[in-house]
C-alpha cells in the first residue's frame, strides 16, 4: 500500500451554500443524486447537512442592511 506524502484536500463549504443545497434537495420531484451532481459535492455530504440543518446547526446568515438617510 503506498504512503501518502500529502494530506487530503477537503472542501469547506458556506452555511449559504449549504442551506441551498439542503433546499434544492427538499423540492419534490429532485433527487438528492441530481443535486449532487449539479453542485458538484459528494452525495454523500446532503443527508448529512439535511441533519445538521434540522438540528439547526447550519443556519443561513443574515445580512444586515441599514438604510442611511442623507441630508
Amino acid at each position: 500500500m503506498p504512503k501518502y506524502t500529502k494530506p487530503r484536500k477537503t472542501w469547506q463549504y458556506s452555511n449559504e451554500f449549504k442551506v441551498k443545497a439542503v433546499q434544492l434537495s427538499s423540492i419534490e420531484g429532485i433527487q438528492v443524486k441530481e443535486v449532487a451532481v449539479t453542485l458538484d459535492i459528494h452525495p454523500f455530504m446532503l443527508p448529512r447537512w439535511r441533519e445538521e440543518y434540522r438540528e439547526g446547526n447550519i443556519v443561513k446568515a443574515i445580512s444586515w442592511q441599514t438604510n442611511v438617510k442623507s441630508n
